[in-house]
């Protein structure tokens, strides 16, 4: 961000650099994570998908007249994306427990039956990943969707919102094996530190309330995009 604000005019080579960087991101992290039957895996693929879309919004901050939208759209992106990610992979790593035996997708089958606080926490951190309103994951693509609409870059804003659409499968799927289906195998259930649930009450707190209240993130976020030069 901040070797884009140094530049005062991008030139075409960092854009279309920036431009092709965030779509082959997208569709590299989307459809690796498709096919993936590990949830960690699975996770870590979406990652590079999330990185794409962050850069779709350093696309957009390329183009001059809307650096700063660019940037404090990516800024807000991370705070959002930093609260899930750090929920969803503490949520994974330990229901996996010792020598991550229990990765596998089918392993959370019957997970809202089994443990139903730490199956809602999970399905929420999901739902702000796909980008369902009220979650904070909603406003980081929307913003980033908008950046990339004010900034004139039609084609890679209908890529993003195809690649949310793709993502929203496997994200959807983990839910369905929460929720709807039995367990093959009895797992046994791990107790869970208070050092665990603390962390994870604020990131779901957290991903409520950037949803539904982002106004002084927006602000902090637009401030720092002002003074980044």
């Amino acid at each position: 961000m901040r070797i884009l604000a140094s530049i005062d005019a991008a030139p075409a080579l960092w854009f279309w650099a920036l431009w092709v960087a965030a779509t082959l991101s997208m569709f590299a992290g989307n459809l690796s994570a498709l096919v993936q039957t590990s949830v960690k895996r699975m996770l870590a693929y979406s990652s590079i998908a999330h990185a794409g879309y962050i850069l779709v919004a350093l696309t957009a901050a390329a183009v001059t007249d809307h650096m700063e939208a660019g940037i404090a759209a990516a800024l807000f992106y991370l705070v959002s994306y930093a609260m899930v990610k750090l929920g969803a992979f503490l949520i994974v790593a330990h229901l996996g427990g010792a020598g991550e035996r229990h990765m596998e997708i089918d392993d959370l089958t019957g997970l809202a039956r089994r443990q139903p606080a730490m199956a809602a926490c999970l399905s929420l951190f999901l739902l702000s990943l796909l980008g369902l309103p009220i979650t904070a994951g909603f406003l980081g693509k929307f913003y980033v969707f908008n950046a990339a609409l004010a900034s004139n870059l039609i084609w890679l804003a209908i890529l993003l919102a195809l690649n949310s659409v793709i993502g929203s499968y496997y994200y959807l799927r983990v839910m369905v094996a929460m929720y709807m289906r039995e367990p093959k195998v009895e797992i046994a259930i791990e107790p869970v530190p208070w050092t665990l649930s603390t962390v994870l009450w604020i990131a779901a707190v957290g991903t409520v309330y950037v949803g539904l209240f982002p106004t002084r993130i927006i602000g902090f976020a637009v401030k720092a995009a002002m003074n980044i030069r």
